[in-house]
């Protein structure tokens, strides 16, 4: 007699611009026939309680389904961080709009793609900042953080010295930080 594995199908949604009820990818979901569907209560990248439940529950074999990626991912970091947790528990995941599914051992491996998207994107950032700031210096512009007012600098410097003063009464009484005290102090 054989054991059958124990495979649950779990959706997860949470409120989307276009369907803030989340009722349109419930409808979907329910059609292949999920086990369970956890919904967030609000869109927050901050706070998705629920997913962080989902996660942590996870038993080897389940599959987490969602409708399209963005349901459960704000970036491709964040979608590179959750398919790496879910992978590590031994668990699957499916995203039905972009026809991805990790129990899918046919072809190549969708987290190592996704690592190789995010290092991509990630380039293309720094290239584009590199690229900017570039063009900016050669129009003559100062990059970097603006410098303080001198007269601000010297009377933190004053303050300092008279030791009348505590390290937070100079922050905040001149808007100098420590560090950038420390830097002016050692000249």
């Amino acid at each position: 007699m054989e054991i059958e594995e124990r495979v649950m199908l779990i959706g997860y949604t949470r409120p989307l611009q276009n369907d803030p009820k989340s009722k349109k990818q419930v409808e979907v979901l329910s059609q292949k026939e999920c086990n369970i569907i956890i919904s967030e209560k609000h869109a927050s990248a901050k706070k998705r309680i629920e997913l962080d439940k989902l996660i942590n529950n996870l038993q080897e074999n389940d599959k987490i389904i969602v409708t399209k990626l963005y349901s459960i991912a704000d970036s491709t970091i964040h979608l590179v961080e959750l398919i790496e947790l879910i992978e590590s528990k031994g668990a699957y995941f499916e995203s039905i709009c972009e026809g991805i599914d990790t129990s899918n051992i046919d072809g190549y491996q969708f987290s190592y793609i996704l690592n190789h998207l995010a290092e991509f994107q990630s380039d293309v950032i720094s290239e584009k900042t590199k690229k900017g700031l570039y063009k900016a210096r050669q129009k003559g512009v100062i990059t970097g953080r603006p410098r303080k007012p001198d007269k601000n600098v010297q009377r933190a410097i004053d303050m300092y010295k008279s030791k009348e003063y505590s390290l937070a009464e100079i922050t905040n009484e001149t808007g100098i930080s420590k560090s950038t005290l420390y830097r002016y102090l050692e000249k």
